[in-house]
């Protein structure tokens, strides 16, 4: 048996997330899945590092799966890029030990949102944008995003509300950055709750929109409410940068 970690790309516009689901076909694992039975003949399981929503992107999501019979690793990856979609490709492939698992062993991810304030979104990038069409008070949104920073309860800034789980996270460093009307907001923490990087970006819109008070992030944090939060952001903006693993 051996197991094997990939990394890969994907344009999450038209699937329903990365998660196998019952009710549909158009999930990322689900195609990696179905490629990998037909390669081997045999069901095989794809565990990824993060679950994306439907509609969100990834430049570097990680995952691992198990085979029963002994392939080449290059082997492998010629295979799946010529079975999969053409908004899905694996970059990298490798032999990993036994125990290694995606999502168990990352110790940290790194996100990234952005946010047009232009007008009109640009023809090309208009997929992986959300088109604000406002534009932001960075300065703001920095001081807000300072106070986000750290080891806290995030549970203000989670979706699920019966979340039954530890929602302690620790947030390492928020990167704000505007270009060409394009602002980045980049997030690398140690693991996020579900629609957690929708929400705080939704709020720190908010903020730079001078909406509500960088002083809200405090009030969040400590009631722990999510109705004291900001929106939630739209799926098309977000991207999942990459995942980091403690042999890296």
């Amino acid at each position: 048996m051996q197991n094997l970690k990939i990394i890969l790309q994907y344009d999450g516009s038209r699937y329903d997330g990365w998660q196998k689901q019952m009710n549909t076909s158009q999930t990322i694992q689900g195609k990696l899945e179905s490629v990998l039975e037909k390669m081997t003949g045999q069901l095989v399981e794809v565990h990824g590092a993060g679950r994306t929503d439907a509609g969100v992107h990834a430049e570097g999501q990680t995952a691992n799966f198990k085979l029963s019979e002994e392939y080449y690793p290059d082997q492998v990856l010629s295979y799946l890029n010529r079975y999969l979609p053409e908004d899905i490709k694996v970059l990298e492939i490798s032999r990993a030990k036994e125990r290694f698992h995606s999502r168990l062993n990352a110790v940290s991810k790194i996100y990234r949102y952005t946010v047009d304030t232009l007008e009109k979104k640009d023809v090309f990038q208009r997929k992986y944008v959300y088109g604000l069409g406002q534009s932001l008070d960075l300065n703001k949104m920095r001081q807000a995003a300072k106070l986000m920073t750290g080891e806290y309860d995030f549970l203000g800034f989670c979706s699920n509300k019966r979340m039954k789980k530890s929602s302690v996270r620790t947030i390492y460093w928020i990167h704000i950055e505007e270009q060409d009307g394009l602002v980045r907001i980049a997030f690398c923490g140690s693991g996020f709750l579900y629609h957690m990087v929708r929400i705080m970006t939704g709020t720190l819109i908010e903020i730079g929109l001078l909406k509500r008070p960088v002083s809200d992030i405090k009030k969040i944090l400590e009631t722990r409410d999510r109705q004291n939060a900001g929106f939630t952001a739209p799926p098309e903006g977000l991207a999942l940068v990459s995942v980091s693993y403690e042999e890296n």
